[in-house]
């Protein structure tokens, strides 16, 4: 039987995952639709891709103030207003025409994403005790909300037209407030004041957060999207929803799983052997294995989700935690914005081997590097 403060940790993990899964599907099914539709949205392609990426920028410079806000106002507040915020993103993509509309309302959805998922890593690790396995049950839950969305925005963009989904899916974030009134309200102690800040370079965690958005939220994705349109130019639509549908379902399936071999046998090691075998099915998928190896990645990635939170919560114990979740998160964001961009340079001008043979060799260096610390 769980001790008191495990079980409300749990529940509070859950509350908090639920309500960022009820939130998180207007962005996924407009990361499906926009690049496809983007005529109807009144904008170009071009404005497209930068409108996807702006969510990622803008938390990348307010992931820093998000945390403040979130020490200085709780959980509840917090992940209300971000809930409430993300109906209104959604009611934006299902009305607003033209690039400078819809770029308001992507930053605003990058800063509510910012203090939603920083909860949901908080409350997970709030108890050192089951940390893991909690972080792989709150990834199973957000993932479930995406999974059920793709392929039903997929369908009805045929049938109603790209917009019609939004009204739907903003809905379903209002949903989301009162699970969010459910959370702890009260506010967390801040850190001890810090020295006055100086450039450092990033430490181990850092250079492996900032490889795994790179390679499997950047590379990786832009690679699987290119083979659907390849493969299925009938289905493409469909196709890209349902595989990115298998995502989130492999999130649901495997990463509680993960979370469970971490608490056994520790998150650090486990990083490490999963990093090591992505980086093998990475070099896979460039020389041509690509079902049999992108399937495996996505097992992969699904395992090691809930690591990284427990190895922050160990290394930075007491009131430091937050901030080092935040700063993760950030050097996330920075990789998973840079690799598309790269993939867009790269797979046009050189063979897909050595493009993810490299980022292969360099995630497998910064998984190397986490055994070491920081």
């Amino acid at each position: 039987m769980s001790d008191p403060d495990t079980a409300t940790a749990d529940r509070h993990s859950r509350d908090a995952s639920i309500v960022l899964g009820l939130c998180l599907p207007a962005d996924t099914v407009l990361y499906l639709l926009l690049p496809v539709h983007a005529g109807q949205f009144g904008i170009s392609l071009a404005q497209a891709g930068v409108l996807l990426a702006a969510n990622r920028l803008v938390r990348i410079a307010g992931y820093g103030w998000v945390a403040r806000l979130y020490a200085e106002r709780g959980d509840r507040a917090v992940c209300t207003l971000a809930a409430l915020a993300s109906a209104c993103c959604a009611l934006g993509y299902a009305l607003f025409p033209g690039f400078w509309l819809l770029l308001a309302v992507r930053l605003l959805w990058g800063l509510s994403y910012a203090a939603l998922n920083l909860s949901t890593l908080a409350l997970a690790t709030a108890s050192l005790s089951g940390s893991a396995q909690r972080t792989g049950r709150s990834r199973a839950l957000i993932a479930a909300g995406p999974m059920l969305a793709l392929p039903a925005g997929a369908w009805l963009a045929d049938l109603a037209g790209p917009r019609f989904i939004f009204f739907i899916l903003a809905a379903l974030a209002l949903l989301a407030l009162p699970l969010a009134r459910r959370l702890p309200a009260h506010r967390r102690p801040r850190s001890a004041p810090q020295p006055a800040r100086r450039i450092r370079p990033p430490g181990s965690l850092d250079a492996w957060s900032f490889m795994e958005g790179l390679t499997l939220d950047g590379l990786f994705i832009i690679g699987l999207s290119l083979l659907a349109q390849d493969a299925l130019p009938d289905w493409a639509l469909l196709a890209a929803g349902v595989l990115m549908a298998l995502r989130y379902l492999s999130e649901i399936l495997l990463s509680p799983l993960g979370g469970r071999i971490a608490d056994r046998l520790g998150a650090e090691r486990m990083l490490v052997v999963l990093s090591l075998a992505t980086s093998a099915a990475l070099v896979g998928f460039g020389a041509g294995w690509l079902w049999a190896c992108a399937f495996l990645i996505v097992v992969l990635r699904a395992l090691q989700l809930p690591l990284l939170a427990p190895i922050v919560a160990h290394r930075h114990p007491g009131n430091e935690r937050i901030q080092a979740l935040a700063s993760r998160a950030v050097w996330r964001d920075i990789g998973a914005g840079t690799g598309p961009m790269l993939a867009g340079l790269l797979l046009p001008a050189a063979p897909a081997v050595l493009v993810y043979g490299g980022a292969a060799l360099l995630l497998s260096a910064a998984a190397l590097a986490c055994l070491r610390r920081p």
